[in-house]
């Protein structure tokens, strides 16, 4: 091997130039670690800070089962390199309920045990946490595909259902379980 070539056995910690500290706050506790530049969000989450809720699918972005929300905005967690979110807030699935509410569901967590909306359950962590961004959104005033041309730019929108079957057409469940995640969505609607 020419010495200018730098290769490791597998399984071995990368170089110390290609790793950095970050800082994060995930469900609203801080985390300093130090990362290796080619590791993602979704993996620094199930295997450094042991939050599995946040799922591998397909790991490349098209299924929606990895979806956490950084700094408020839904986002795929196989696709994040967690170097980039130094200093970002992210909730899981695992955080959605809050440590100040007695143990007790996120309203939506609640709307989808009410309105059984989930089979198998590996989308569920997804399809929650896309759903709570989604829901931010639209009250902020991002409009869909489907969303009315003539609606008021940057008013909050209205979530019907095609808006609500547009805005989680990014998160996949091979249960089938679409009809019953829609109507536990729209419980929580405002």
């Amino acid at each position: 091997m020419d010495s200018q070539q730098h290769a490791s056995a597998p399984g071995a910690a990368p170089p110390s130039e290609s790793r950095s500290e970050i800082t994060l706050r995930v469900n609203g506790t801080p985390h300093s670690l130090i990362v290796d530049h080619r590791r993602v969000l979704l993996d620094l989450l199930r295997e450094d800070l042991s939050l599995t809720g946040a799922k591998k699918g397909c790991d490349h972005g098209q299924c929606g089962a990895c979806t956490v929300l950084v700094d408020g905005r839904r986002m795929n967690g196989c696709l994040l390199l967690a170097v980039t979110l130094d200093g970002c807030e992210v909730t899981t699935v695992e955080g959605l309920a809050g440590d100040g509410d007695g143990g007790r569901l996120h309203p939506l967590q609640q709307a989808f045990l009410d309105r059984d909306a989930f089979q198998c359950g590996y989308c569920t962590p997804g399809q929650l946490c896309s759903a709570l961004g989604a829901i931010a959104e639209a009250d902020a005033g991002h409009p869909s595909h489907v969303t009315d041309p003539a609606a008021p730019s940057g008013a909050p929108m209205a979530l019907d259902r095609d808006e609500i079957r547009e805005r989680l057409s990014g998160n996949l469940c091979r249960c089938g379980a679409y009809p019953r995640i829609a109507d536990a969505v729209e419980d929580v609607i405002p």
